[in-house]
């Protein structure tokens, strides 16, 4: 893992813009290029930020965004088992949760992966999850049908 500062050049040209807290490299590719990043639950400011673990790797993202495309946030939530992705959106938020600064009394982040609370909102969230080390049914899911080539 590397804190890199918002000003973090790879990064910023990865998500398009300067991110508004430091973050954390998770996972790189093969040539070091940054694939997830891990966000503060609060940015610098103090806005809650509810999706911990970023996808920036381009590669993925395009897999990604062709599989959302498809249909795939429809498939994955008809596909993966409720209750396994509840447990995944309680665990993520806990997780990301334990990390707010002790005492804090301000806005929280809420909802789980994506920010959301049930339910599959983003491919994107649940595959950075999971490549990260997230037990995400829904990442394992996308990595499956991404090893597995178009249909």
């Amino acid at each position: 893992m590397t804190l890199v500062e918002p000003r973090h050049g790879r990064v910023a040209e990865l998500l398009g813009r300067v991110p508004r807290s430091a973050v954390e490299i998770i996972v790189t590719d093969e040539s070091g290029d940054p694939v997830v990043i891990r966000n503060p639950p609060l940015l610098d400011d103090g806005t809650p930020m509810p999706t911990r673990y970023w996808l920036v790797g381009r590669t993925a993202c395009i897999a990604v965004d062709r599989l959302e495309s498809a249909g795939g946030v429809r498939l994955a939530e008809a596909e993966v088992d409720r209750d396994e992705l509840a447990r995944a959106h309680r665990q993520y938020a806990a997780e990301r949760d334990a990390c707010l600064p002790q005492g804090w009394t301000g806005p929280v982040p809420s909802g789980g992966v994506g920010g959301t609370r049930r339910g599959v909102k983003c491919l994107h969230a649940h595959y950075a999850w999971y490549l990260a080390g997230g037990d995400d049914p829904v990442g394992r899911w996308v990595a499956d049908r991404l090893a597995s080539g178009p249909s």
